[in-house]
């Protein structure tokens, strides 16, 4: 018996016949000795900025700064980052009354008290005034115009009360943004559901083989455009390697610095795939608090599947499939493109957002047949929304070898969420 182990130990080992032919990809390819204490890493990119100057030379003594970092659900080592970024400011003068951290939540769920000292620290919460993004609240969002793509750009209003915006985050391929990191902390880190919407609904018009790790799409196109005009000024974005040490810095001018991160996930990340198979079993540890960021490894599985094959897509969701939208999707249930826009016609669907993660989604399953393994996730849940539900790998793999052709072929993708499948034929 041949075996496959999983990164989530919740999943454990699935054993299976030794004849079946498997191939199993893993991200994170990076040379070990090139890693270096994190701290130092972060101070040369702080002292080595891409197109700008140091921090602690763009920053004046009077701004008012707010720093944007990301939530729990991603993985940046805020607390290795924060203290040198705030060591920056301090060199320019600027006071800690006059600094706000602000989580750019996007459409989250707001983090808890002990989450956030948990994120930044205990002595930087009590020394900076910190706070969740209030994306539902329009009492704290502001209007700022409209793009030259007629989004609505509505951002909480603390960017627009701030003379200089720094972005803290990391770059992982991303099947909306093309990769993560940069802009995205404005967009939709901190923006309204209006703006975040209509960004998103875009997505839903493009396949993920046209935006996952493309990171000059039109959709991030889009993103850097709210960014400039809600005036972020820099960003601190890592790449992690598949045990989330970090493996590359890049600060500076967020288009800038970002386009090199990216360049660099590419590498740790990207995966060559000769051909695609009739089995993708993908793990979406470790972005998989709830269903809706654990199906970015189900985006990473359509490029690799076969038409009409089966996608695995394991993910333990122990906050179920949405703190946020959950309602609504259970609602609705996953729908194809045209499906949701009939919805959306209706008037039966009004939040952009949530349709355009109904039919990204949806536009999978009507063409693969997609089995979801998940402990938070009860069967009638999952069946509901339009998933195959399995108990358990070994049941889900049985259950897959009985929908395709004898001697099928098998891929497995490790941390499936961040990995960026590259088809080579």
């Amino acid at each position: 018996m041949g075996k496959v182990i999983f990164s989530n130990p919740h999943f454990g080992e699935l054993m299976m016949d030794e004849n079946l032919r498997v191939r199993e990809y893993f991200p994170g390819n990076f040379i070990e000795e090139q890693h270096r204490n994190p701290s130092e890493r972060i101070a040369a990119a702080l002292e080595n900025p891409l197109g700008c100057r140091q921090l602690s030379q763009e920053v004046k003594k009077s701004d008012r700064v707010l720093i944007l970092i990301d939530d729990k659900s991603r993985s940046t080592p805020v607390r290795d980052i924060l203290p040198l970024v705030l060591g920056e400011l301090g060199r320019a003068g600027v006071a800690d009354s006059a600094m706000t951290i602000l989580i750019a939540l996007g459409t989250h769920r707001p983090m808890s008290r002990e989450e956030i000292i948990d994120r930044v620290g205990l002595d930087i919460f009590e020394r900076i005034r910190t706070l969740n993004h209030r994306w539902d609240d329009p009492e704290s969002l502001q209007h700022l115009g409209r793009t030259r793509a007629d989004t609505e750009i509505w951002v909480n209003k603390l960017a627009v009360e701030a003379d200089f915006i720094i972005g803290i985050g990391h770059i992982v391929p991303h099947r909306v943004a093309g990769y993560s990191g940069g802009g995205k902390i404005i967009q939709p880190g901190i923006s309204g559901p209006l703006t975040t919407g209509k960004t998103h609904w875009l997505s839903a018009y493009y396949t993920a083989e046209e935006v996952l790790g493309k990171p000059n799409n039109p959709i991030r196109r889009e993103i850097e455009e709210v960014a400039r005009r809600v005036g972020l000024k820099f960003i601190v974005n890592v790449v992690q390697d598949s045990e989330g040490k970090i493996a590359g810095v890049f600060a500076g001018e967020p288009v800038i610095a970002h386009r090199a991160g990216c360049a660099f996930s590419e590498s740790i990340y990207g995966v060559k795939i000769p051909r695609k198979a009739d089995i993708v079993i993908a793990e979406a540890y470790p972005t998989e608090s709830e269903l809706w960021v654990a199906t970015k490894a189900l985006q990473a599985a359509d490029i690799v599947v076969q038409p009409q094959g089966v996608i695995l897509l394991l993910a333990e969701c122990p906050e179920g499939i949405s703190c946020s939208h959950g309602h609504l999707i259970e609602k609705h249930g996953f729908r194809p493109l045209k499906k949701v826009e009939e919805l959306i016609g209706e008037g039966v669907l009004e939040d952009l957002n949530v349709s355009s993660y109904l039919a990204r989604v949806g536009n999978v399953l009507e063409k693969t047949r997609t089995i979801l393994v998940s402990k938070g996730i009860s069967r009638e849940q999952g069946e509901k929304i339009g998933f195959i539900v399995c108990g358990d790998a070994g049941a889900a793999l049985n259950k897959a070898l009985s929908m395709t052709p004898p001697d099928p072929e098998i891929v497995v993708l490790h941390q499936g969420s961040e990995l960026l499948p590259i088809i080579t034929k």
